[in-house]
């Protein structure tokens, strides 16, 4: 089995806080792996080691092969990156925001063209293109901005709580639009706290204060725990970390 990421002790601190604390994982190319974890708990610390835009304290990763240290740069341009907060061009429309990402990605006017139409298509957002994008939905807005990722045609898509506060319609049409983009091949990191999204993905890990706390498939997790949902496994985690760190002390 190819892997797409890997990383192995990775840890940051800042000061005497240890955000993410000595995790290591494998994430099987072409899959969907959820990483899920309460807010805190160092998701996003994690994600932005993966993506080069954070150094790691200690410890190693890589992103298609590209080393999270030497290789930043390189990583960048090879994944699509989508942050928990929106952050494209509220003043622009939806056409100007695809539009300025195309150029920031060297696409040449040609294919930015054909991305946009085909991106515009799956995402729904035919009849929306002169829409500002301050003025859609919270729905629209994720779906907006997974477009722009995705322009640049990455390999891997990483995305960061993608759909907090969105609702509950919507979050089932981006999902859907997340099981499409991994059939072509895309090997997707998603962070989350719904456990309904993690039911979806090929592979999970818990991570809580820090710390990964177990991975593997939804139902091999259900099956060690004897539970029929991730929400009882995430417990039982949690609550072994918890009886450790008081034996600890």
């Amino acid at each position: 089995m190819i892997m797409a990421i890997t990383c192995e002790n990775l840890t940051k601190k800042f000061g005497n806080l240890v955000a993410v604390d000595n995790i290591s994982m494998s994430i099987p190319k072409g899959s969907i792996y959820g990483f899920l974890g309460p807010n805190g708990s160092g998701k996003s610390t994690t994600i932005r080691m993966l993506c080069g835009l954070m150094d790691p304290t200690s410890g190693s990763g890589t992103v298609l092969g590209y080393d999270i240290r030497k290789d930043s740069e390189k990583i960048k341009h090879h994944i699509g990156y989508m942050s928990q907060k929106f952050s494209l061009y509220e003043e622009l429309t939806v056409s100007e925001n695809l539009d300025f990402y195309a150029g920031i990605y060297g696409l040449d006017p040609s294919k930015a063209l054909h991305r946009k139409k085909e991106l515009v298509e799956m995402a729904g957002l035919t009849g929306r293109e002169k829409q500002l994008a301050g003025k859609l939905s919270g729905g629209w807005k994720q779906r907006l901005a997974l477009s722009c990722a995705l322009l640049h045609e990455p390999e891997v898509l990483i995305l960061d709580e993608p759909t907090a506060g969105v609702d509950p319609v919507s979050r089932r049409i981006f999902w859907d639009v997340i099981h499409q983009l991994s059939e072509q091949g895309i090997t997707i990191l998603v962070s989350t706290h719904y456990m309904d999204e993690a039911e979806t993905c090929d592979y999970i890990s818990f991570i809580f204060f820090g710390r990964l706390l177990g991975n593997g498939t939804p139902q091999e997790l259900k099956d060690h725990y004897h539970v029929d949902n991730l929400e009882d496994v995430f417990i039982q985690f949690v609550t072994n970390a918890e009886s450790g760190s008081e034996s600890d002390g």
